[in-house]
């Protein structure tokens, strides 16, 4: 985790999602990049001039949110690009060699029933990065205590754990896995992948009609610093294939989310 990638969106939320990625980043000693997106016009020669001016207020929205953090001695660079961030992001992180994407859970939606906002969803759908994601106004702490949820225990892919790993080995933290059999269950899916016991400290069997409600029920008792949740069709974020949000009624999370790259 050496280099962080953190898209901006509403200037509230942005400033408290930099923060908690400045102070992260003085645990893992990464590079942050903060990048600001502003729109495409369609310009005639009556706004030839508007993508300078929608240029030159990115920029001062960026400059006024950097003035508002403490960079603590961390690295932080910053750029104002032209388009959509969900259609570049993979270019950039590509360009940029980025590990880990920190991102607020709703970042542009004023509608305070959405817990994954329009921007953060498709970023979740679209990159294969692992990505964090803040609740607003959340304050960064040591992540001592890490609640993996899963509904299903197959792992079809390699590496997917090894972002967790790092968290693991970075806070020195402890892994409680949350294993929710809910009738929807194949046979296969209540099984549990080796890498899965592996890296789980404690594994915990329930049985809940939606993994969500797993969570809830199990959610006091352990009392975790960080939520872990592999990105598939058919566990948390199965809403987001329908749209590309995330209501609360449906999920949500008041902790850290780190979403992981899984089978879509």
């Amino acid at each position: 985790m050496k280099t962080i990638l953190v898209p901006l969106g509403n200037s509230e939320k942005a400033i408290g999602t930099l923060q908690y990625a400045i102070d992260f980043a003085t645990v893992t000693g990464a590079k942050i990049y903060v990048i600001q997106v502003y729109g495409l016009t369609n310009a005639t020669y009556t706004i030839k001039n508007m993508d300078t001016i929608l240029e030159k207020d990115s920029k001062d929205e960026l400059a006024l949110i950097l003035s508002q953090v403490n960079t603590k001695g961390i690295e932080v660079i910053s750029k104002s690009i032209k388009g959509k961030i969900t259609d570049r992001i993979e270019d950039i992180a590509q360009q940029l060699k980025i590990d880990l994407i920190i991102a607020s859970a709703n970042n542009s939606s004023a509608d305070s029933s959405i817990y994954l906002g329009p921007i953060t969803g498709k970023l979740v759908k679209r990159t294969e990065l692992p990505m964090l994601i803040i609740p607003k106004d959340y304050i960064f702490k040591p992540i001592k205590t890490i609640l993996l949820g899963l509904k299903s225990g197959l792992l079809n892919h390699q590496n997917v754990l090894n972002p967790l790993q790092n968290f693991v080995k970075t806070f020195e933290a402890k892994v409680t896995l949350l294993h929710v059999i809910t009738p929807k269950n194949t046979e296969a899916d209540n099984g549990l992948h080796e890498e899965f016991k592996a890296i789980a400290n404690k594994v915990i069997n329930t049985e809940n009609a939606t993994i969500y409600q797993g969570i809830l029920e199990h959610l006091n008792a352990i009392k975790p610093d960080m939520l872990c949740a592999i990105r598939r069709k058919r566990g948390i974020f199965s809403k987001l294939w329908e749209k590309n949000t995330i209501k609360k009624e449906d999920f949500e999370s008041r902790i850290p989310l780190l979403v992981l790259k899984g089978n879509v």
